[in-house]
């Protein structure tokens, strides 16, 4: 059973763009590091930016929960303690864990 550990997050559009690069250049290939995803996605939200920032969601697909587990106790805290001392107050985040039934490409 694959697993998507979904992150999406609103961040501040004054610095949506450095954020963006500290997130390809740092954070997601720390999060791959880990040995526990096997691919991920960085998207942005296709609506206007409002006054509370610029959406993203990225999505780590992992083999099963085991590993999804294991991601969470040994390295998760670390990872989003490094995130929110580097951004403090100027995001939002909240994560969602998702299940693939199925998928396919046309």
């Amino acid at each position: 059973m694959a697993i998507i550990y979904n992150v999406t997050i609103k961040i501040e559009s004054s610095i949506h763009e450095e954020w963006l690069a500290w997130m390809k250049e740092i954070h997601i290939p720390d999060v791959m590091k880990t040995g526990y995803f096997t691919s991920w996605k960085l998207t942005r939200i296709l609506e206007d930016p409002d006054e509370h920032g610029v959406g993203y969601a990225i999505q780590y697909q992992a083999l099963g929960m085991k590993d999804f587990i294991s991601y969470q106790k040994k390295d998760a805290q670390r990872l989003q303690k490094e995130h929110a001392e580097r951004y403090g107050q100027r995001y939002v985040a909240f994560r969602t864990v998702l299940e693939i039934i199925d998928e396919g490409q046309s």
